[in-house]
């Protein structure tokens, strides 16, 4: 583990492209410009690299788990070839109605990623586009940061919790270190 620096990242609408439809698989990842540059200054930085993301479309049936697995190795080599690395990726299948304490805006695994890699998430950044994203940081206790990707026009819309919100993650991530 790198020096006590720690964020996490949603990763559809952030690091990625979103879309309405869900990424079923690794033809559909495509990484947002900035992106990938961002991550690689977070890591020589030295920040510990999270990412927390819902996959409700596993449990809809909408994506196969091997899918999942197949889109997170292919971002994860495009992270690493621009010379990034993420720490770790946890993730919730279950739908809203499931109800499950893991699913944003839960803190479910936020809280677990701090106890898995022993830090304080009142010392931990958490960048999203959608508001269970900031409704997640806020209600864990990170330093929430907004990025207009994805969803983040809803944000910028009602930014409830009075977040700072940039254009994409290059720009948060500048503002960061």
């Amino acid at each position: 583990m790198k020096l006590n620096k720690h964020i996490i990242i949603d990763r559809d609408g952030v690091i990625n492209h979103d879309s309405q439809s869900y990424i079923k698989n690794p033809s559909e990842w495509n990484a947002i410009d900035g992106s990938l540059e961002a991550i690689k200054l977070l890591t020589d930085s030295n920040f510990n690299i999270y990412i927390a993301t819902n996959q409700s479309g596993i449990n809809r049936g909408i994506i196969k788990y091997s899918d999942f697995v197949d889109i997170n190795v292919k971002m994860l080599n495009a992270i690493s070839s621009a010379g990034g690395e993420i720490a770790a990726i946890t993730y919730c299948p279950s739908q809203p109605s499931e109800n499950s304490p893991n699913r944003k805006p839960n803190i479910g695994m936020f809280t677990s990623l701090a106890s898995r890699f022993n830090f304080n998430l009142k010392d931990c950044y958490s960048i999203g586009d959608s508001p269970r994203d900031i409704e997640a940081s806020v209600n864990s206790g990170c330093k929430p940061i907004a990025v207009k990707t994805g969803n983040g026009k809803l944000i910028e819309k009602d930014n409830t919790h009075k977040v700072k919100i940039f254009d994409n993650l290059l720009a948060a991530v500048k503002y960061i270190i």
